[in-house]
């Protein structure tokens, strides 16, 4: 029989004893500073972070701890999702923008042959 294999989770959270969940650290695996640098740029537009950083821990170790500390009784949780939401839409709008760029290209390309 094929054995199942345990897949290890995409995210985690951690958070310090005591704290509220205005201070809490996300752990990504499989990931490295692509992702780490640009959602640490989008979350700290946020007036309401007070701090946002990450680490990788190790070279050998394809993970990201991300660190978020909020002021203003906002969960953590809020600006990494919304960090997230405007860097998909980012993304998706530089995606739009280099293919309408290829098309455009194409298009001149195909009438100077002709």
């Amino acid at each position: 029989m094929a054995e199942e294999v345990e897949r290890k989770p995409v995210l985690e959270m951690v958070q310090a004893d005591g704290m509220d969940g205005n201070c809490v650290t996300f752990v990504l695996h499989d990931e490295d500073h692509t992702l780490g640098n640009s959602l640490r740029y989008m979350i700290m537009k946020n007036p309401e972070v007070e701090f946002c950083g990450y680490s990788i821990t190790h070279p050998s170790e394809s993970k990201i701890n991300f660190r978020i500390q909020t002021r203003g009784g906002i969960l953590a949780v809020e600006p990494f999702r919304r960090g997230l939401t405007e860097l998909v839409d980012v993304c998706q709008h530089v995606l739009n923008k280099f293919e309408a760029s290829v098309k455009e290209y194409k298009a001149q390309r195909e009438a100077e042959m002709d």
